[in-house]
């Protein structure tokens, strides 16, 4: 055989290996893609199209001082209760302190009136080469699903941490859509006149953090204390975010732009960078 006859074959053989490859990672990323929608069609069934509950300003009286502050500046008193949420972001992500920024975009659908949520991520690791993120909270349960190309399984955990862990990032993330912390299943107590804490409690499973709020109203921190694996098991560490930045979305202002931290014995480690970019409520429908 010669050079050119044996060139042509080398380059045929890896244009197939190519194209099947790039078939198994689109087909990867479809299944994927579908069961994410699956979760959120189900999570979004029962959640009615239009809340008929108002919110006026004696429904804040009971709660402590700066948590009426943050909901009047939310702006939320006339306003309907949120009963359903969809938004996207975008940001960047990192596995480690120092690690390289990876750019980030996510999908996200919450029910307020019986609290869960399912968060779809895709995140770019290099030219070709993706993670696809999974994160669902349900009737007390989460779970969490990481794969590589969509089909290499990276994380899959479940289990009692992980229904406190996800149920702690819906009470983080219950900003986004301020009228939920009228909820029942939420109850606060005063710390000072600039925090309180929240504790939520869902099919028997509650755990509680510490919301900040700034002197104009804004809600500038979150902090708990969640579990993070390391080494294979699962260890309370100090976690929370720090929100940057405040914008008006649909005549509510909310935090728009985040910092999801974690806080390490050298210092915190800024994780998860991500910015609101659409938001709307009581539309439980699909983006």
């Amino acid at each position: 055989m010669n050079m050119p006859l044996q060139l042509l074959t080398t380059f045929a053989i890896l244009t197939v290996f190519v194209i099947a490859l790039v078939t198994v990672i689109k087909a990867g990323r479809l299944r994927f893609n579908q069961n994410a929608k699956k979760q959120a069609r189900q999570l979004l069934g029962a959640s009615p199209n239009k809340s008929t509950e108002i919110i006026r300003q004696g429904d804040l009286a009971v709660l402590p001082l700066p948590v009426q502050r943050w909901l009047e500046n939310s702006q939320i008193v006339g306003k309907e209760k949120i009963t359903s949420v969809r938004l996207k972001q975008t940001g960047r992500m990192r596995t480690k302190e120092g690690g390289r920024w990876m750019p980030a975009k996510a999908v996200q659908y919450f029910r307020a009136d019986e609290p869960g949520f399912v968060w779809q991520a895709d995140v770019q690791m290099a030219l070709l080469l993706h993670l696809s993120g999974l994160d669902h909270y349900r009737e007390g349960k989460g779970k969490m699903s990481i794969k590589l190309l969509s089909l290499f399984p990276v994380v899959d955990a479940q289990g009692p941490e992980m229904d406190i862990s996800t149920l702690l990032r819906y009470l983080a993330e219950m900003p986004w859509f301020p009228t939920a912390a009228l909820n029942s299943y939420i109850t606060w107590e005063p710390i000072d006149e600039n925090s309180a804490r929240a504790t939520m409690t869902c099919q028997g499973v509650g755990a509680s953090g510490v919301f900040t709020v700034n002197e104009k109203g804004d809600l500038t921190s979150f902090t708990a204390k969640r579990y993070k694996e390391v080494d294979g098991q699962y260890i309370l560490s100090d976690w929370g975010g720090v929100n940057r930045e405040f914008k008006e979305f649909n005549g509510i202002r909310i935090p728009s732009r985040s910092d999801i931290i974690w806080k390490e014995k050298t210092g915190d480690f800024t994780w998860f960078q991500c910015e609101i970019t659409e938001i709307e409520y009581n539309k439980p429908e699909l983006f």
